[in-house]
């Protein structure tokens, strides 16, 4: 029992609990579309630079400690964490159950994970230390999601909405949090956003909206 416990847990720290139920129950798992998906990306500018500086044991931690608050934040607004590659995170809000709610939290996670980071800047900055700043994409819409591979499978999204959230990440504002139209249409009402301009992405324009956000 106890060995199952284990098991379980280590499964759904891989799979959406949903996922996971359906292996086990069944051996495999169907993909699905879902026609509505907030997609988040982040990654770090300046990595590769700074992590040539540091020891093996110093780059892991570092990206430990922040991936690790991304997902306190992930958690906290109910999104689903897909994966990391490098220093790249991904998360997305909609999937494998649907809800509503989706860009709205997908923005408040940004809005977390960007003030963390800016925190990490102030502090790092302040000690004459090298630091990370942070890119951010978002884009909401329809795609595919479903396990791959049959050796360390892993839960995976697919589409053109996963395409434009990276390309709202790679070419957005560094420092800033980057949606696509898509996703301003769902938050205007919620955030102040200011428009950017236009990307050429895949053949197909793209606006980016950067969040503004304001404290007393």
């Amino acid at each position: 029992r106890v060995e199952k416990i284990k098991t379980d847990s280590l499964l759904l720290n891989i799979l959406p609990k949903s996922i996971a139920d359906d292996l086990k129950h069944f051996g495999k798992t169907n993909p699905k579309k879902y026609e509505n998906v907030t997609v988040l990306f982040t990654d770090f500018a300046g990595f590769t630079k700074i992590a040539n500086t540091m020891s093996p044991e110093e780059l892991v931690k570092e990206l430990d400690n922040c991936f690790s608050y991304f997902d306190q934040v992930t958690k906290k607004y109910n999104l689903e964490k897909i994966k990391t590659i490098g220093d790249s995170y991904m998360i997305c809000g909609g999937i494998p159950i649907s809800n509503k709610t989706h860009p709205i939290d997908a923005i408040l996670a940004a809005l977390e994970i960007q003030a963390f980071m800016n925190q990490m800047k102030e502090i790092k900055s302040n000690l004459n230390l090298e630091f990370w700043e942070l890119r951010l994409g978002i884009n909401t819409g329809p795609l595919v999601a479903g396990v791959i591979g049959e050796m360390k499978f892993v839960y995976d999204v697919f589409g053109d909405t996963v395409n434009t959230a990276s390309r709202m990440e790679s070419s957005g504002e560094i420092g800033k949090i980057n949606i696509a139209k898509s996703t301003y249409e769902y938050v205007k009402d919620f955030f102040e956003c200011e428009f950017r301009g236009f990307i050429q992405a895949k053949n197909k324009i793209y606006l980016l909206g950067g969040i503004q956000w304001t404290t007393n």
